[in-house]
Order: structure tokens, then C-alpha cells, then sequence
């Protein structure tokens, strides 16, 4: 059953470090349509909205399945509006239409690596407990506590002197937002709860996941999609043939 549960795909028009971001092909279709995709791949969600302030996004939405029922208004479309109020303002867009959510899903846009079980799985993180929020994160590579500053000379100093001397294997693990999605209890977005203070997290691998803010990025993201689709070929033919 997927009632009251609705996917939020925050997509402005005005992507500046890669411009019309959300709407540039990548392998063969616009990004957008990966997060579309994967959301109607999972088969969790009552509805699929795409809020954006660019009617050529939508437009684009609409052809690939998606339910766009307003343009998200200028005031939360600039660059310094974080994503909280945005699936708030979809959440109270959608319940004046009828569309009720009891949980809303934020997927961004540009997430060509997704997978349905991802969502699947922080989902059912959330509804096992009573955090206010679900989303998947990674473990830093190296040690965060041995992280150093430069000057304007280039000069290094530690952020954190007092654990210098401390062994690598007696320091905890740290690990950041993946930047994908944030399930969240609807009244956790509409009261403006913050995303990171006490929500349960998914740890997922490096490969499944690439933050798309750079060419570099993309030319990242490019390359593990190849070779995704290069193994998922392999184990389709295995299962043929077994």
C-alpha cells in the first residue's frame, strides 16, 4: 500500500555550476527523468510532484509521468532557500487538491544512480521507529578529526589539534549526507523540523552515489552509470542462463 505517501522532486530552472541541470541529457534522457523513474519504480508512492518554478521543467515532468499541479512561487526558487519550506509548501499545495500525505519523500533531481530498494529501505527505517526523518549518507574516507585548515600562505593547521595524537582506529566514524532523498513524516516538514538532528540514516556505497555540482561530476556520474548498466547486463544474461 502506498496511501499517503507522496514523492516531492524539488527542480528549479536555474541551476547555475551546471546550467539547465535538470533538464540536460544524460545517457539518453533528461536527468529529471531519473528521479521520475525510480519513484515509479518503487511503486511507494500515491503521487509523484515535481515542484519547480520553470514551466519547461514541467512541461518535461508531465511528459515523463509526473504530476506538476503548481509552479512553486519565486520567494522559495532562489539560490539561498533550503529544502524544508520547498516540501513544505508542495505538502500544503498538494492537501488544497485533495492529494493528503502522511509521509513525503524529497528526491532530488539529479540522481541518475538511485535504486527503488534504496528508498525502500530508509522507508522502512522510518516507519520502524519514530525519527522525524530517513535518508542515506556515507562514510567519510579519512578521518573528519584529523581534518586540516591552509592559511592565506598555505600554511596547514589542524581544525582539531586535540586529537592529533589519537589512533585512527580509536576515532568514530563519520559520514555525511549522500544528497539524494529525505523521507519525512509530514509533520516534520510542515513544523520545519531540521533535516539533520535526529533522523535515521541508510550508510550506502561510494558507487551508488555521485553529487552533481561540477562537469567533473557529471562526467563521474557518466562513467559508474556505464558501468552499472554493464553489470546489471551481465547478471540479466547469468539469470538466463542459469
Amino acid at each position: 500500500m502506498n496511501s499517503g505517501r507522496i514523492a516531492v522532486i524539488p527542480a528549479r530552472g536555474g541551476s547555475k555550476r551546471v546550467p539547465r541541470k535538470n533538464l540536460r541529457p544524460f545517457a539518453g534522457r533528461p536527468m529529471i527523468g531519473y528521479a521520475i523513474g525510480v519513484a515509479q519504480r518503487s511503486g511507494l508512492f500515491e503521487r509523484i510532484v515535481v515542484s519547480t518554478d520553470d514551466a519547461e521543467v514541467a512541461a518535461v515532468a508531465r511528459t515523463l509521468g509526473a504530476d506538476v499541479p503548481f509552479l512553486r512561487p519565486a520567494e522559495l526558487a532562489d539560490d539561498f532557500t533550503p529544502t524544508v519550506p520547498v516540501i513544505a509548501h508542495a505538502i500544503r499545495a498538494c492537501a488544497e487538491l485533495g492529494w493528503h500525505a502522511r509521509l513525503a519523500c524529497c528526491i532530488y533531481p539529479a540522481v541518475p544512480l538511485l535504486q527503488p530498494q534504496t528508498l525502500a529501505d530508509a522507508l522502512a527505517l522510518l516507519e520502524a521507529g519514530d525519527a522525524p526523518y530517513a535518508f542515506p549518507v556515507l562514510a567519510y574516507r579519512a578521518p573528519i578529526q584529523r581534518a586540516l585548515r591552509r592559511d592565506l600562505n598555505g600554511r596547514s593547521a589542524p581544525l582539531h589539534p586535540e586529537y592529533m595524537q589519537t589512533r585512527t582506529q580509536d576515532l568514530p566514524a563519520a559520514f555525511h549526507d549522500a544528497g539524494q532523498f529525505y523521507w519525512g513524516r509530514a509533520e516534520a516538514w510542515l513544523a520545519g523540523t531540521p533535516l539533520h538532528a535526529d533522523a535515521c540514516t541508510l550508510v550506502c556505497d561510494e558507487g551508488s552515489v555521485v553529487d552533481i555540482d561540477t562537469e567533473a561530476d557529471w562526467a563521474l556520474a557518466e562513467a559508474l552509470y556505464k558501468v552499472r548498466r554493464a553489470a546489471d547486463a551481465v547478471n540479466a544474461a547469468d539469470e538466463v542462463s542459469a
